[in-house]
């Protein structure tokens, strides 16, 4: 049996199961539903060869040289699904749900495999991906010099409960010229939409929902504009902690990071830095003295993040200052400022 299904019942009946993207692994690599696993029908230079066929000889001579490459792996894909599919159930998408993911979906079937195909394809899921990026969810937007650790705060909400999405964590960046340090690579602008999407939509549209004040780009990642959009207009709450708990809540968080990596992340501001004080934090880095680094880092930073505070004129802004780093108890002070100023 072969069914087509419209996005929204895709993504609930897959759920748990085996998901075929059947795209080219450059296709995939770009961006993708998430959880989905690539069986390509064509690799990147089939596909370009079926594709300039199609365009110089027609269509029924691509179908013949895309059989002829299909025809060689068509046991493998047989095999890969028996290995990995969940029961007799199958759910295949490729770009716009055309003739790959109905080959496929007719492999799969006549080897005993229910399939339902993906109306519209992964196109349909980028549509839908952005309208959940668009919507105009309830944001609180934690701000603060860098330092503050934002990053500990939103895991400590979460932990009480409270709606979180950790921008960072899906960018695989902490921002700023530091931030790449010690991540996995960063997924495509289009991934990053697409992981994103999946965590707002598990969330209550009319519940607050936290995450850290973020600029246009997250490292080489770019915001969704109507989310940024959303979040600029949201509310912020800006931490203020004392110079000497930032320094240590970095020093904590890098330290401990090759000197070279440091001394690469300082290069990469030494325009807006100045090059006296670059040369200066790559001097205290190979001497081990790494708080004056970190203090040299934190002129600029807080420099620029005091100046784009200012800019933010008309917006809501609530400032929480602390003695103490203990994020836990910041994140329950947030909560309970949170909750007189704009209730639950």
């Amino acid at each position: 049996m072969i069914y087509q299904l419209n996005i929204d019942e895709f993504l609930k009946q897959s759920r748990e199961q085996l998901i075929l993207d059947v795209r080219s692994e450059g296709e995939y690599n770009y961006g993708r539903i998430v959880g989905a696993t690539n069986l390509p029908l064509f690799n990147n230079e089939e596909r370009k060869i079926v594709g300039t066929a199609y365009k110089q000889k027609g269509r029924e001579e691509a179908i013949l040289i895309g059989m002829d490459f299909v025809g060689k792996k068509m046991s493998e894909f047989v095999r890969f699904a028996r290995e990995h599919a969940t029961g007799k159930k199958i759910f295949v998408h490729c770009w716009r749900g055309g003739m790959r993911s109905e080959g496929m979906a007719w492999l799969m079937n006549l080897n005993g495999f229910e399939v339902g195909i993906l109306k519209g394809g992964y196109k349909s899921y980028r549509h839908h991906a952005l309208d959940i990026l668009s919507k105009n969810f309830r944001f609180i937007v934690l701000g603060g010099r860098t330092g503050s650790g934002k990053t500990k705060i939103l895991q400590h909400l979460r932990e009480t409960g409270e709606q979180v999405l950790d921008l960072e964590a899906l960018a695989n960046h902490k921002g700023s010229a530091f931030g790449a340090i010690g991540q996995l690579p960063q997924p495509s602008t289009e991934q990053f939409e697409n992981l994103l999407s999946e965590e707002m939509d598990k969330l209550d549209i009319n519940k607050p929902i936290w995450l850290e004040d973020e600029s246009k780009t997250i490292g080489k990642v770019f915001l969704d504009l109507n989310f940024w959009n959303n979040m600029k207009a949201a509310p912020l709450v800006v931490i203020d902690l004392p110079l000497k708990k930032r320094v240590k809540n970095l020093m904590n968080e890098y330290g401990t990071y090759p000197a070279q990596s440091l001394k690469e992340s300082f290069e990469k501001i030494e325009r807006r830095l100045g090059g006296e004080q670059c040369k200066n934090a790559i001097s205290a880095i190979q001497s081990g003295d790494i708080e004056q680094a970190t203090r040299i880092a934190l002129h600029y930073y807080d420099k620029a993040y005091d100046k784009s505070i200012a800019m933010n004129e008309h917006r809501e802004i609530t400032r929480l200052a602390f003695d103490d780093d203990d994020e836990k108890n910041i994140a329950q002070a947030l909560v309970a400022e949170v909750k007189k100023q704009y209730g639950n």
